[in-house]
């Protein structure tokens, strides 16, 4: 293997294809009519899809690549209960440089990035959201992770997520210690439910804390 810290990966994505746990990613049993759910790195919108059929929860998807929000606005125009949000979330206002790979698009993956999209502060964002409570939270941002869930942790409103779904992306061997580090302060506030490395992993809020 080129790459022997890539193993890590490998050994995470065996056991999640033996162990079947691809309904894992759609399994809330909290999840109602009334829960606001967030989608970030909405893609195509199937996560959603799957979500808002099963539960009528409101959506809210976060997608920066102007095609995929485009797209993903004209899907949901009429359901007034899935909203598209054409901006990723992360630490501060910024524009993102995204290369232009399906759902494998990036800023971070060193691929070449011609597209161009918005990053708003997740701080400031939260604080104007109108839910405190959030029931789910799917994370899918292509290694923006390291920068979207330190900032929320930093701006201490981790605990207005009451479940979090997090793939972790492995670009570079770095990725593990960064994983590492968010994972020790995720675990202040959150349980890991279940875990396969870099494949899915999911958190629910300790409520007794």
């Amino acid at each position: 293997m080129r790459n022997p810290y890539l193993k890590v990966f490998y050994r995470a994505y065996d056991r999640w294809k033996q162990d079947q746990r691809k309904t894992l990613r759609y399994e809330f049993p909290s999840l109602t009519p009334d829960s606001i759910v967030f989608d970030i790195g909405g893609f195509k919108g199937e996560w959603t899809d799957t979500i808002h059929e099963r539960f009528g929860s409101t959506v809210h998807i976060f997608e920066p690549h102007p095609r995929f929000a485009k797209t993903l606005a004209e899907k949901y125009k009429d359901n007034e209960k899935i909203i598209v949000h054409a901006f990723a979330l992360g630490s501060a206002d910024c524009k993102l440089n995204l290369s232009d790979a399906g759902d494998a698009s990036s800023a971070v993956s060193g691929a070449p990035a011609p597209v161009r999209g918005e990053v708003v502060d997740v701080a400031r964002y939260l604080r104007g959201f109108q839910h405190p409570r959030i029931e789910v939270a799917k994370i899918n941002i292509e290694g923006g992770e390291y920068d979207l869930l330190p900032a929320i942790i930093a701006a201490g409103e981790m605990r207005r997520f009451a479940l979090l779904q997090i793939q972790f992306h492995l670009f570079e061997e770095a990725n593990i210690a960064m994983r590492n580090s968010i994972v020790e302060n995720l675990a202040k506030t959150h349980k890991q439910d279940w875990c396969y490395e870099f494949v899915w992993e999911q958190w629910s809020l300790r409520w007794s804390d």
